[in-house]
């Protein structure tokens, strides 16, 4: 186990225990926030090769993922179809309502979601998840509201952080390190 997971609250390592669902944020939380264009006016995004393998090991102990943007992006379906990720929804100005509507189609409550945030159209959803994460580098209001925040910033390396603490809430850890030893 990570020293750093020794160190999580027991009310967070709770509320992580009950997530089936972990929704993030793109920008400043699965990159580093930077939008980067090129000559041509094409997007273009980096994502950490340590939070894909986290995201995919939550899917593969039965926790979904889904992505949730403001923006709308091309390299953002293009990593989310890499890493089998079903739920994706880009173009969202309102995520709260977005959230809602995901979590009825999945037959969810608000406790067995998580929301991952660094900026303030991440605040309505945090408001009313079981657990609201904060990456390291979000604005000051999104780490008051969060349950917990990570040590990693946004892009890198902190939704692998995030899919360690909630393995590791669900009694997965063990199982997972025997897998890849």
């Amino acid at each position: 186990m990570p020293s750093y997971l020794s160190d999580i609250p027991a009310d967070v390592l709770a509320r992580a225990a009950k997530v089936r669902l972990v929704v993030f944020d793109v920008d400043g939380t699965l990159t580093d926030g930077r939008l980067w264009y090129g000559e041509d006016g094409h997007e273009t995004k980096v994502f950490h090769v340590h939070d894909g393998l986290g995201l995919k090991r939550l899917l593969a102990n039965g926790v979904q993922v889904a992505i949730m943007s403001a923006r709308i992006s091309h390299p953002v379906a293009l990593r989310a179809e890499e890493l089998d990720i079903a739920h994706v929804y880009q173009g969202q100005s309102d995520k709260r309502a977005c959230l809602d509507q995901l979590m009825e189609a999945l037959s969810l409550t608000p406790g067995q979601v998580a929301f991952v945030g660094d900026d303030l159209p991440d605040l309505p959803p945090m408001r009313i998840v079981g657990l609201a994460v904060a990456v390291a580098n979000a604005h000051p209001w999104i780490l008051e509201q969060a349950h917990w925040h990570t040590r990693l910033h946004g892009g890198l390396g902190a939704a692998r952080e995030i899919s360690d603490m909630i393995l590791h809430a669900q009694g997965k850890s063990a199982a997972e390190r025997e897998r890849w030893q």
